[in-house]
């Protein structure tokens, strides 16, 4: 995903979208996690964190609507 998404941007979307976002996001989290255990040098070393805020906000929202 190149860009932060807000929990206003999130609560805009729907079920599908969300839960296409929070497998991309699983997805880029686990690809960087694997690039970084191979030796492997990350240009942005913060992006792990930044990825795990939006899956935990992408959470929130999803709990919030249930």
């Amino acid at each position: 995903m190149g860009d932060i998404l807000t929990a206003k941007q999130i609560r805009e979307m729907d079920d599908r979208e969300k839960e296409r976002a929070l497998l991309n996001l699983r997805e880029e989290v686990m690809m960087l996690y694997s690039n970084q255990t191979g030796g492997g040098l990350s240009d942005n070393p913060s992006q792990a964190k930044i990825l795990r805020k939006q899956i935990a906000r992408i959470l929130t929202v999803m709990k919030e609507e249930e």
